[in-house]
């Protein structure tokens, strides 16, 4: 739809409803294969699926959680289909039309940080594979500059800049980079895990792994329960949720170039239910074989692929690892930004300048490699506030909305959702109530449980969409005084 006279303060090309529609069930299946086959994804997948104790166990908790994620990205991607807005935009109705630059920036300040965590898993493949060569060891355990390896810098800014070039032209070099990656990637999983498979002499699900190892291996995945047990089978299924929480927010971002809600629902059947649990079956039964060839669990691909005796089949496999890696950075962490961005300054930020800008960030934060250290910790808890964010937002399209929605009233400052001088006081109420159970409570005391850290995100949705509603329902019947 065109909108007329929208105000300059919170409109530009890039921000306007979609008018082209061509992603077809084929590209938003490439989102989710695009966002799931990283490294940092594999990780995940593999430490899930040790931590389940067998293939039974595995289906249901991972199966369980992809089909409630299936559920989830179709509400959002739904209201971006039928609005044609970007996250930014659609958090208008809820938040105010500048109150909105809250969530768009706290959505911003995630993908900032795993953009550059993202870039460094990526160029990290590529360092694996150069120093099998004796001299490119040597230059890397020798020269040094920024706090890393003079190598580990150079292959930072090359594939830093190779991103830049996917992006310059647009949301469809996006598409277009996705629907040759994901298939890559995806063969490419399965050729590593064929050679084990066959390397090894064996198919397995984990039962060749010690329970002691597992337990040792899987520690760091943030489940602090006995593999196999029902309260781990209840904590994986609720990290693998947890896990697309930046994706909930603003999958409407990608949704709102779909052709109907029809294909969104193919795509997204294909690429979240069906596609994640092939994927963490592949990964699992990758890191078993890999276990019965190396004697170790190696719970990450490039470790693997630095193993292989063949030098064609490990540069094979850190150039799609690297791919994969380039793909759920475009797709969750410079999509994202580029428009919340663009959001905050919409008459000097387009979707290119605000794609810089967090590429820019990236870079700076690389010296200091604080996806490395304790600041982790930092963005997991802003990243959990994005759980609120999302119950204000499906509350108020849903429930408050009946899924109708003035899209021109939301490029106006003076409209329908100026409410309190562009704020939405309701729904910064419900945003804090919801973050103090999602966020502040569990990491800063110990009034809460232990366990409740891993359901955070769960509470933050509940609690912040429940205040919201509770609010708007209290000033709907709220009397009128003359």
């Amino acid at each position: 739809m065109t909108i007329s006279n929208p105000s300059p303060s919170l409109y530009n090309e890039d921000l306007a409803p979609a008018e082209e529609r061509r992603w077809g069930a084929f590209s938003i299946f490439n989102v989710w294969t695009s966002d799931v086959h990283s490294l940092w994804g594999y990780y995940l997948a593999a430490s899930l699926f040790l931590l389940c104790g067998s293939f039974i166990n595995f289906v249901f908790a991972i199966g369980i959680g992809s089909l409630v994620i299936f559920f989830l990205m179709t509400l959002v991607g739904n209201a971006g289909v039928r609005t044609g807005v970007p996250f930014p935009v659609l958090a208008r109705a809820s938040f105010g039309t500048f109150g909105a630059n809250v969530p768009a920036i706290v959505r911003a300040i995630v993908a900032c940080f795993w953009y550059g965590a993202q870039t460094a898993a990526a160029s990290g493949a590529i360092v694996a594979l150069l120093i099998r060569n004796e001299g490119m060891l040597a230059f890397h355990q020798n020269s040094h500059m920024l706090g890393h390896s003079t190598l580990e810098v150079i292959c930072y800014v090359v594939v830093w800049g190779l991103q830049l070039l996917i992006i310059q032209r647009g949301m469809e070099t996006v598409r277009k980079f996705q629907d040759w990656a994901g298939p890559a990637v995806w063969v490419m999983m399965l050729i590593l895990a064929v050679y084990l498979v066959v390397k090894s002499g064996t198919f397995s699900f984990g039962s060749e792994i010690p329970r002691d190892v597992l337990i040792e291996k899987t520690k760091d995945a943030g489940i602090s329960y006995e593999p196999g047990t029902l309260a781990a089978l209840a904590a994986v299924a609720a990290t693998w949720i947890t896990y697309f929480a930046a994706l909930y927010l603003n999958f409407c971002d990608f949704s709102r170039y779909a052709t109907d809600e029809k294909t969104l629902r193919k795509g997204n059947l294909w690429g979240l239910p069906i596609n994640l649990l092939a994927f963490c079956l592949v990964a699992g039964v990758t890191t078993t074989a890999a276990y019965t060839v190396y004697g170790e669990v190696l719970l990450h691909p490039d470790q693997i692929s630095a193993k292989f005796e063949s030098w064609f089949l490990a540069l094979l496999a850190a150039l799609t690892f690297a791919v994969a890696t380039l793909g759920i950075n475009v797709v969750a962490n410079f999509v994202s930004p580029a428009f919340d961005f663009a959001n905050v300054f919409p008459r000097r930020i387009n979707f290119k300048r605000g794609g810089y800008i967090a590429a820019l960030i990236a870079l700076v934060l690389y010296p200091f490699a604080p996806w490395e250290t304790g600041a982790a910790n930092f963005v997991n808890f802003i990243g959990s506030t994005m759980g609120p964010i999302f119950g204000v937002m499906m509350v108020d399209y849903y429930l408050i909305r009946k899924s109708r929605l003035d899209v021109a009233a939301l490029y106006d400052e003076n409209g329908e959702f100026r409410f309190q001088n562009g704020w939405h006081g309701n729904a910064f109420i419900a945003f804090a109530v919801g973050a103090l159970f999602s966020s502040i409570l569990p990491t800063f005391t110990s009034i809460l449980p232990d366990w409740w850290g891993t359901y955070g995100w769960f509470f933050g949705v509940a609690v912040g969409g429940g205040v919201y509603f509770a609010l708007r329902m209290r000033s709907r019947h709220k009397p009128a005084f003359a």
